[in-house]
């Protein structure tokens, strides 16, 4: 499927490795399931829908690349051999970690969304956490002097303003710039067979969108690596050394995986996760997604939302939103506990339609945020005219035809 990149490459093995026996567990996606919090350690559930094995799991493949080498680790909460820590995991191998990059959230993911992750040092470990969200989000030639080999391992979701990519992204072009390594752990994308939505716009690249990817883009951070090496996507049109090792054989896109750990403190449910490719434009305008709430990304509402709403809530700050939008606000929306995580054609966009046509203050519905997650200007106008949700999608669709054809040359596993 792939072509032929300068200085890419990729492992396979189909057997387990020793260490393989204790490997995150797997489940059917199921409605409300919460997944273990951040940092806590506790035991995972156990397997429903057979053994995955990440790339994590695979040491033999990887290891030896590590050992004699001073290694940087781009991981977080999510970056586990079963329930230790891949840094643990690592140095009782004899592998020479000298620095951990920390992304949004931080090294160990108990920090709440847009909170500046600060450089110190990991208490366990003693080894020096350099922030790469914040001031910092690419690493600098002198964050990267004591590295030799980058190691990017964490969970995404299969959204294109799910900050993880971005730092993938900038890491890779760092290392591309220094002619370092990268080695990327592959995980599964629990989004893996939705791709839909505006392919992003370069006038609208941020942080939240660095590359011209659809909302849900369906790629594993292996698949998506290659891609941005193989599309000269990162400055310059360079590219970096990089090895993928995937998931082992039997994982497809449309493959079930229930995450063990949550990937944000805001996504805290299998339902959550599935929910946020379509529920997370609402950040952009004056409804909240339930941040502040016992269930983010599975509520939606608004205090300029009819009162007749089935569903209402109030905002009230905790550790995954010390500030929540509309704190202290009763909002009036939906529960979307139970509902539908996506429609036949892909994304879900009937909410955000409705709560437009719905809204008792249409003038100050978007904010100056809502075109950096949806990619374009196009949506906000579309949505203001009172087109149709066919009309909407028919106009994204030459762009993500596109995409998907990009898409097809970087896949690692089947689609189904």
């Amino acid at each position: 499927m792939l072509g032929i990149f300068a200085k890419i490459t990729f492992s396979f093995l189909l057997a387990v490795p020793s260490c393989s026996s204790s490997a995150p567990a797997v489940s059917a996606a199921g409605g409300g399931k919460p997944l273990a919090q951040a940092a806590s350690g506790a035991p995972v559930a156990p397997r429903t829908t057979g053994p995955i094995i990440v790339g994590a799991e695979r040491m033999d493949q990887y290891l030896p690349q590590l050992l004699n080498k001073r290694v940087g680790l781009v991981v977080n909460q999510t970056s586990r051999v079963g329930n230790a820590f891949l840094v643990d995991t690592l140095r009782a191998r004899g592998v020479n970690v000298t620095a951990i990059f920390a992304p949004e959230h931080g090294f160990r993911g108990e920090e709440a969304d847009g909170a500046t992750i600060k450089d110190g040092r990991d208490a366990r470990s003693g080894v020096a956490v350099r922030s790469v969200y914040g001031k910092t989000k690419k690493p600098t030639p002198e964050m990267l002097a004591d590295v030799d080999v980058l190691v990017f391992d964490i969970q995404d979701v299969g959204a294109r303003f799910y900050t993880f990519i971005s730092t993938l992204h900038y890491v890779m072009e760092a290392a591309a710039e220094l002619n370092k390594q990268v080695v990327v752990l592959d995980r599964p994308n629990p989004n893996g067979d939705l791709v839909d939505g505006p392919v992003l716009e370069p006038a609208h690249k941020s942080f939240v969108g660095l590359d011209p990817l659809p909302i849900a883009h369906g790629l594993t951070v292996g698949e998506l690596a290659t891609m941005l090496n193989g599309e000269k996507w990162l400055a310059g049109g360079r590219r970096c050394p990089l090895t993928v090792v995937p998931v082992a054989a039997g994982y497809t896109h449309a493959t079930k995986y229930h995450l063990p750990v949550r990937p944000s403190p805001n996504l805290p449910t299998d339902q959550s996760v599935a929910l946020y490719p379509s529920i997370c434009l609402f950040e952009g305008t004056n409804v909240s997604v339930g941040r502040g709430t016992a269930t983010p990304f599975e509520v939606i509402g608004s205090p300029k939302q009819p009162a007749s709403r089935p569903f209402a809530f109030v905002p009230r700050p905790n550790a995954g939103s010390p500030t929540p939008p509309l704190n202290g606000q009763r909002c009036y929306g939906l529960s979307l506990a139970d509902a539908p995580t996506r429609e036949a054609s892909g994304l879900v966009l009937k909410y955000l339609l409705d709560f437009y046509q719905q809204s008792t203050d249409k003038a100050n519905f978007f904010g100056k945020y809502f075109e950096q997650l949806s990619g374009t200007r196009t949506l906000r106008e579309q949505i203001i005219a009172g087109k149709s949700e066919a009309e909407i999608r028919a106009s994204w669709q030459p762009d993500l035809d596109k995409f998907k054809t990009i898409r097809s040359k970087y896949l690692l596993y089947p689609e189904r």
